[in-house]
């Protein structure tokens, strides 16, 4: 708001504010329309593989490219991306307890704390080499070793990167974690892994939570509900992660601050520590059984309207731009997660 709103009286300044509220609806009604076409598009042949989330993004992307995106949808889509998004992963922490992250031992933990922070230290080192943007970097770094398009998302609050650097870390990130969710099964009867070591190493190194699930459980139940345990665990890591990025930001830095880092400063998310508060609910308090697939559902949703507003907001032309050497990290990265937790899970397990 501007100086000479904040002389007017309170029922006339707050006008603009009520105009801005309202003006939410016809970007929400665009993003909804995307939204709906990611689900119904995951229904067809071939892509159930894909989550609502993915395609959403995609469809936006195509959307705002070919077709355009009015004006008058600016605010929604706009509060879709940052309020709705928030939520979302604040909501996340009902998909978790701490006695399941605490289910798989002391092994397995170490076996996923571990691999997360040299995944992210080495894609960074891997980024600088081949010369990737910083902001762009901790982006598939974030996806990588945390929990694909969720941490991508989270880690975008402190990194502040564009709207096609979000677009193309979650299109090179789901990219390889659809690789690994289709390769892992037969990867792990050529390592000669057991189902409880086979679910570890899935949900300590492959991307989506979608991904984890269709990989482990193709190997078998037990390795499903490893999986899945161990993924969740990760998806817990996402809170301290987040702050260790928002604390490398405030950082002061030595002329390597790009423009959306002035003063070396980034804010420190309320939402992570949300999500913290809504896992400790869960776990002492909780909710009702019933209620669960219904909060599943819209946290699913609410993460697929953000993503599609991104889409919305992505100009194709600039992500190709990119080139394809983030795409090359992202390979990196993918490769050296795999190959890593794989040593720790035959070493440890």
């Amino acid at each position: 708001m501007s100086a000479s709103e904040n002389l007017l009286p309170g029922s006339i300044a707050a006008a603009p504010n009520a105009r801005r509220f309202g003006g939410i609806w016809p970007g929400l009604v665009l993003v909804g329309v995307i939204t709906g076409a990611g689900y119904s598009l995951r229904e067809m042949p071939g892509l159930v593989i894909f989550s609502p989330m993915i395609l959403a993004v995609i469809i936006g992307m195509l959307f705002a490219n070919t077709v355009g995106v009015a004006a008058n949808t600016k605010e929604g889509i706009r509060f879709s991306q940052k309020t709705l998004l928030r939520l979302a992963i604040v909501l996340l922490g009902f998909q978790l307890t701490v006695d399941q992250a605490a289910s798989i031992g002391i092994a397995g933990f170490g076996i996923v704390a571990v691999t997360l922070a040299a995944t992210f230290l080495f894609t960074m080192a891997v980024a600088r080499l081949l010369g990737v943007e910083r902001r762009l970097a901790q982006l598939i770094a974030a996806g990588t070793s945390i929990c694909g398009a969720s941490a991508i998302v989270a880690a975008n609050t402190v990194t502040n990167a564009r709207d096609e650097d979000v677009a193309y870390a979650v299109a090179s990130i789901t990219l390889f974690g659809t690789v690994a969710m289709l390769a892992y099964p037969l990867l792990g009867a050529l390592a000669g892994l057991d189902q409880n070591a086979f679910g570890l190493w899935a949900g300590a190194s492959i991307h989506e939570v979608a991904q984890v699930i269709g990989a482990s459980f193709q190997y078998g139940p037990q390795a499903g509900e490893a999986g899945t345990v161990a993924k969740l665990t990760r998806v817990a890591l996402l809170a301290p992660m987040v702050f260790a990025m928002g604390f490398a930001a405030r950082r002061p830095k030595g002329g390597e601050a790009g423009a959306g880092e002035a003063g070396g400063r980034a804010p420190m998310p309320w939402f992570v520590l949300g999500f913290i508060a809504v896992v400790l609910w869960n776990s002492f308090v909780g909710i009702p059984d019933a209620l669960r697939p219904h909060v599943a559902f819209i946290t699913t949703l609410m993460l697929t309207m953000g993503l599609a507003a991104m889409g919305l907001n992505a100009n194709v032309s600039e992500i190709r731009s990119r080139g394809l050497r983030p795409l090359l990290l992202a390979l990196s990265a993918f490769v050296f997660i795999a190959g890593f937790s794989l040593v720790l899970v035959k070493l440890l397990v």
